[in-house]
């Protein structure tokens, strides 16, 4: 685990609310779940700012963190900061009467420094899963006090999302993908279990191509050769991009299923990734740019 640490901190700027590895259930001002003043929300987390649009209660935010950039018209509020890099300061300086918040955000201090202060602090679980994200849109929903608006989203959500995985359930040859986060200097970060990139390649109707470890992990050039994945899977607009030519450069890549024929997709990051309301689109396009025509409607 020390590695996956140490991996965070040097490639802090590109992991956005991807390295959330657990999520466990928080509360506000010690189990609080709903904001007795929603009039100025900030919003720390992509997937939380996006639910939040698409409940249509955008009307009460105040603030968003750097990785709310979706839709486009949040980028209009005022930016607190990343949301692992928080300053205490800068997110109360906008007068929030709430700050919701997704599981992961930090550092420690700064989020224990936000909980004891006198605005109700609500965290969000994150779970890389179908039911994690029915999770967030119901707590989002309670949050703000509108929880039957969050379960039509969440009904609504759920159907797309079983459709989307079923898109696949006919396929039995499951491509094996390595997740690649960053090849800087050669060195290849990639997808363990318990991640964002697990969990999406996983509703894709793929298969992981490694196995023992969570999280984020350095990989040996051996493990490479041994994990054979069948395509490479990296992404956009998240921090300084893989390029092909780098990553087919690197000998154990190049000894793989997915070097040998070049194989590599890239998509956004935030809409890759986020788990929120665009991640049923998610699924469908990368099971189309693995599957082609086999991927059923």
């Amino acid at each position: 685990m020390g590695v996956v640490f140490r991996c965070r901190a040097a490639l802090a700027p590109m992991l956005g609310a991807l390295l959330a590895f657990t999520a466990l259930p928080a509360g506000a001002n010690d189990g609080e779940a709903v904001f007795s003043d929603t009039s100025r929300i900030a919003s720390i987390g992509g997937s939380i700012t996006e639910i939040v649009y698409a409940l249509g209660e955008e009307g009460h935010l105040v603030a968003r963190d750097t990785t709310s950039h979706y839709p486009k018209e949040a980028l209009k509020l005022p930016d607190v900061g990343y949301m692992r890099a928080l300053s205490p300061e800068g997110v109360l300086s906008v007068n929030p009467t709430g700050i919701l918040v997704l599981h992961g955000s930090g550092p420690k201090e700064a989020v224990d420094v936000l909980k004891k202060s006198s605005v109700p602090f609500i965290e969000v679980p994150e779970h890389y899963s179908h039911e994690g994200i029915i999770e967030k849109i119901r707590i989002v929903g309670k949050a703000l006090g509108v929880d039957s608006k969050a379960e039509k989203l969440a009904a609504e959500m759920d159907a797309k999302l079983t459709a989307a995985e079923t898109q696949t359930a006919s396929i039995k040859e499951r491509k094996r993908i390595l997740f690649v986060l960053s090849a800087q200097g050669g060195k290849i970060l990639a997808a363990g279990s318990d991640t964002a990139g697990d969990g999406i390649v996983k509703l894709a109707g793929a298969v992981n191509a490694v196995e023992g470890f969570s999280g984020y992990k350095q990989m040996s050039d051996e493990a490479i050769v041994t994990a054979r994945p069948d395509v490479i899977l990296t992404m956009k607009n998240a921090g300084p991009p893989i390029s092909e030519d780098e990553l087919f450069a690197n000998p154990s890549i190049a000894s793989t299923p997915a070097g040998a024929a070049r194989k590599v997709i890239s998509m956004d990051g935030g809409y890759l990734l986020g788990f929120g309301p665009r991640t049923a689109e998610a699924i469908h396009d990368l099971a189309v740019a693995l599957y082609g025509n086999r991927v059923t409607d």
